[in-house]
């Protein structure tokens, strides 16, 4: 998959260029509300020519035309526009509408499934479960996320999100799932896997991680102790 964007001030240079250009660019927001977790999003679609793409972005807030929103505020979705086969301007607005329904039925059905392991998480976590609502976040989730919202199990350090394959709307609904991280450790879960599942294999995961990390940091231990034993006439390695 690709890398995710990075959200600073160039992003920003390129989208006020863009809105100064409004021959060279346009852009459309899609609100989605009455959601579970999230409340309400706005999906902003971006084309620029020079791009090549009709890139999407995700915001929080039920924002409206002419709202200003900076680069900071929209996660990078991969899942373009593709109006490369319309042959006319109506059926152009056939395929974005088609399109648009369908990232909007992702968002929900995410926004859904994760509001469930919401509650999965809490009961796990023993109710210290948090809603991040950043735009990027510190841990790596092994794929693209959805929609700028996560959970956090802060006691256990752990982070969930729905996340997507990259891929354009013309294509259908992208494959998605629920990721799981810590530091070091990630793993993404089927969108209708059982969360409660999930989160047992999840901790089977990171607990043989961590044994495996152990493991490997006694075998350096050991290493290093051996190299300087060498230089030791007395320990170890010595040829008398």
């Amino acid at each position: 998959m690709d890398d995710p964007p990075q959200h600073d001030d160039d992003a920003d240079a390129l989208l006020e260029r863009a809105l100064l250009d409004p021959d060279a660019s346009a852009a459309v927001a899609l609100r989605i509300a009455g959601l579970a977790l999230s409340d309400a999003l706005t999906v902003v679609f971006h084309g620029r020519r020079d791009l090549g793409t009709i890139q999407t972005y995700v915001a929080h807030g039920g924002h409206r035309a002419g709202d200003a929103l900076a680069a900071r505020e929209l996660l990078r979705v991969p899942c373009d526009l593709d109006l490369a086969d319309a042959g006319s301007r109506g059926e152009a607005e056939q395929l974005y509408a088609e399109q648009a329904r369908v990232l909007r039925d992702a968002l929900q059905a995410a926004d859904t499934v994760l509001a469930i392991w919401h509650d999965a998480l809490s009961a796990h976590a023993g109710g210290d479960v948090g809603v991040d609502r950043s735009v990027e976040l510190r841990l790596p989730l092994a794929a693209h996320r959805l929609m700028p919202v996560a959970l956090v199990d802060r006691e256990q350090r752990l982070t969930v999100a729905a996340v997507c394959s990259a891929r354009t709307l013309a294509q259908g609904l992208p494959p998605m799932g629920i990721a799981c991280a810590q530091q070091d450790v990630a793993h993404v879960y089927a969108l209708p896997d059982d969360p409660e599942r999930c989160l047992d294999d999840f901790a089977g995961r990171a607990a043989a991680h961590a044994r495996q990390m152990g493991e490997r940091l006694d075998k350096q231990e050991v290493s290093v102790r051996r190299f300087l034993e060498l230089n030791d006439p007395d320990g170890f390695g010595a040829t008398g």
